[in-house]
């Protein structure tokens, strides 16, 4: 059993840049980025992209830059996501429910633009922002949850390496519903394996001179070592 009689409390996660090759991910400050971000993920059409999030629809950027702003007051750390070729915000993630006493932080409220579509650039946003919880602040657990009808979310988290550990029933109200959430996670014994699945993803070798891939990160990751 792994001894853990001198772990102590690891820093709360702050708001961080943290810059790949495809793309930077950078602290969501409202003056600069909300009407960017409204418009990356499609202006009204961003009702839709957040139709599993427990929020009410927008009626403009305003409306959605004050949610965020709840977010903060909540302990939610938004990031956002420019792509490096472009320069233009295209997504968002959160670092929340952070407990640094005991090592644990989820991923969630994740929106990722149209720009991001069939590109390199989601998997490296969180290739880059797990790193940060493992590496950079010695977090022993990453968390991953979504409501458990959003098929997309669930097929993204095994995609990237979380376990599937089951689903809360009824764990929330979301938009006057009963929500059962569907939880993963990463802990951080495994994530030296999946760090080394990550990079040989990203390596520019794996890709192909119109951008597609040569392998898949789960056929990577499959013929690592356990």
């Amino acid at each position: 059993m792994e001894d853990l009689t001198n772990w102590k409390p690891r820093p709360a996660p702050q708001p961080v840049t943290l810059k790949g090759r495809f793309v930077t991910i950078e602290p969501y400050v409202r003056s600069d980025h909300a009407d960017a971000l409204w418009a990356a993920l499609g202006g009204l059409g961003t009702n839709e992209r957040l139709k599993y999030f427990a929020a009410p629809d927008f009626a403009n950027a305003d409306a959605f830059a004050d949610w965020l702003d709840t977010l903060k007051q909540s302990g939610w750390l938004t990031e956002l996501f420019r792509d490096n070729g472009t320069g233009e915000i295209v997504g968002m993630a959160h670092y929340m429910r952070a407990d640094p006493a005991n090592g644990v932080v989820e991923v969630g409220g994740v929106a990722h633009g149209l720009a991001m579509a069939r590109s390199p650039l989601s998997t490296e946003v969180h290739y880059l922002m797990a790193r940060h919880v493992f590496d950079d602040l010695g977090y022993r657990r990453y968390e991953w949850k979504c409501d458990n009808g959003n098929a997309a979310s669930k097929v993204t988290a095994g995609r990237l390496g979380f376990t599937f550990e089951g689903v809360f029933r009824k764990h929330m109200l979301s938009r006057g519903k009963n929500r059962d959430t569907a939880w993963f996670s990463i802990v951080d014994d495994e994530w030296p394996r999946l760090r080394t699945a990550f990079e040989a993803w990203l390596d520019p070798a794996n890709f192909n001179a119109d951008g597609s891939q040569k392998r898949r990160l789960e056929d990577i990751r499959n013929a690592l070592p356990q």
